[in-house]
């Protein structure tokens, strides 16, 4: 038993003592999405984790919100590179599948599954695809054909005193509305379809008061 709690414990000792401030918060722990992480980031797959391997995942940990920034690669980490690779498997037909109406001449579409929106004129793609953050678990975004019926661009919540600019509400308290935080920063919104600036401003200069709003799927851990 001890042999084992020193095989446990010296690797983290090893990083702790590595000497650098990256260093001693990598973890030396092969994760269980070792191999696919690998792939993502252009890292050799090997399944096996490096010094270098912990930076980059790590690095990625921390330019979309991810806890706890150790360089793991686990299962949080994976699903949300799984959805950025459905995401650019999505290219310029996001609705391939026809999963959103083309009958309803201007319409912006959001599908949850790949946290992608975007928005059409009948068949034909205006703006998008582009990645968004929704509702969390427990608070996940409606699912359903909506139409927005308000629009505040310097709107903030009376719920969580929040700036929401470029607010187009949709479904109650539920709106595209900008956000500086990552698309991928978890858990998600308390509801809202979050969008980069730039995208909430097109949103805003593209939508209009009783256009349609399709959303549609779910959103991965939700």
């Amino acid at each position: 038993m001890t042999l084992a709690l020193t095989g446990l414990i010296v690797p983290l000792t090893t990083a702790l003592g590595a000497g650098t401030a990256q260093a001693a918060s990598c973890t030396a722990g092969t994760g269980p999405y070792q191999k696919q992480v690998e792939k993502f980031l252009g890292r050799p797959v090997d399944g096996k984790q490096s010094q270098t391997d912990c930076k980059a995942i790590k690095a990625f940990q921390a330019k979309h919100g991810i806890t706890p920034t150790i360089g793991y690669a686990g299962p949080l980490t994976w699903q949300t590179m799984n959805t950025i690779l459905q995401q650019r498997a999505a290219g310029s037909n996001p609705n391939k599948a026809g999963k959103c109406p083309t009958n309803k001449g201007r319409i912006a579409c959001v599908d949850l599954t790949r946290q992608l929106s975007w928005i059409q004129d009948g068949k034909k793609l205006k703006y998008g695809p582009v990645p968004v953050r929704t509702g969390r678990d427990k608070a996940e975004t409606r699912s359903g054909a909506k139409k927005i019926y308000w629009r505040n661009i310097d709107h903030v919540s009376s719920l969580y005193n929040v700036p929401m600019p470029y607010a187009q509400f949709f479904d109650g308290g539920q709106a595209f509305h900008s956000t500086t935080k990552s698309m991928y920063n978890p858990p998600g919104s308390a509801g809202c379809v979050n969008l980069r600036p730039a995208d909430a401003k097109s949103y805003w200069n593209l939508l209009r008061n009783g256009d349609d709003v399709f959303v549609y799927g779910a959103k991965p851990g939700t």
